[in-house]
């Protein structure tokens, strides 16, 4: 199977060997080392960092469903907000991993940086709600991060301090690829489908497919799980690794999940199901080391959504891309 047979479309087809090419040239550029144990302290601070641009975001922006109006998006030198509301103003706040700054900028013409560079949670907090307030933005956020274990209060935080440029950097760029290749798969399906975008409190890329269909209420999850996860859905993305799984790797799974699901042969060979994180794994170092690593996560992507709407009975002709309809 190839990865020009999931979009269905010509145009798709046109380009698989074009793409292929390109991909065999740009291999080991694209897709660099980026082993978790070598950069963690880097990647612990950079959460916390994102976290706190997230929860700006978070405050200032209207309320959308599954929490859309708070992820940041890849950018062409990092990671962006998109435009975000406050009063008569709109700004956007931009992490750029090419000059190393965050970048912020304002509809009344004003802009403000903050360099990215070893510097505690504490000491970027302090000067990035200074820069802020330089902008015109006046804007208060909680100061607790979100979805870590035994968080510090940003201002606080002494303890995350590192930014290590090339890790950065290197980050960035398996993100520019995971990045180009979500949205191709997004392609491929005609459904509600989420944009890719970057969740700063699980620090993730992700992707998400709708069945259509309301999913069961959870009566034990809290209120953000329980509008998150409001409606059925099939999820892929990629994440530097942590807890179960000490490593970068994509990820796929669904929810709620159908009986069969975790039993499905997925593809490539090297992606298996992991119980404890209840969903399939595909070490990056398998795609990053593939001789054509787009097609392999493309594979990853569509093998695990086929499992999920097989397994859940999802109206596919009706949600899908072919011939004829979309």
């Amino acid at each position: 199977m190839t990865a020009a047979l999931y979009y269905r479309n010509p145009s798709a087809r046109i380009g698989a060997v074009h793409r292929r090419c390109i991909m065999k040239i740009m291999n080991t550029a694209a897709l660099p080392p980026l082993p978790l144990a070598e950069w963690k302290p880097t990647c612990d601070t950079l959460h916390m960092w994102t976290q706190i641009i997230g929860k700006v975001r978070l405050k200032l922006a209207p309320l959308l469903n599954h929490w859309w109006e708070v992820p940041l998006y890849v950018s062409a030198r990092g990671l962006t907000t998109s435009a975000i509301p406050c009063g008569d103003l709109v700004f956007d706040c931009e992490f750029d991993f090419v000059d190393h700054q965050l970048l912020i900028r304002a509809s009344n013409g004003r802009t403000a940086r903050v360099a990215l560079q070893p510097r505690s949670v504490a000491d970027f907090y302090r000067e990035t709600m200074v820069r802020l307030r330089e902008c015109s933005i006046d804007v208060d956020i909680s100061p607790v991060p979100c979805e870590v274990e035994h968080p510090i209060r940003f201002d606080e935080d002494q303890e995350h301090a590192s930014y290590d440029h090339d890790a950065v950097e290197r980050f960035w760029h398996v993100l520019m690829f995971s990045d180009r290749v979500l949205n191709r798969f997004r392609t491929g399906f005609i459904g509600k489908s989420s944009p890719v975008h970057f969740f700063w409190g699980s620090f993730d890329l992700a992707v998400t497919r709708f069945s259509g269909r309301r999913a069961p209420v959870n009566p034990t999850a809290d209120g953000i799980t329980r509008e998150a996860y409001s409606h059925e859905v099939s999820s892929c993305g990629w994440w530097p690794g942590g807890g179960a799984f000490e490593a970068p790797a994509f990820y796929a799974y669904a929810a709620p999940q159908p009986e069969g699901f975790k039993e499905t042969k997925v593809e490539p060979s090297e992606a298996f199901y992991s119980d404890a994180l209840s969903e399939f794994v595909l070490p990056y170092d398998a795609v990053r080391k593939s001789s054509d690593p787009e097609d392999s996560l493309l594979r990853f992507c569509q093998t695990t959504y086929d499992a999920a709407a097989e397994a859940g009975k999802w109206d596919r002709a009706a949600l899908e891309r072919i011939e004829g309809n979309g």
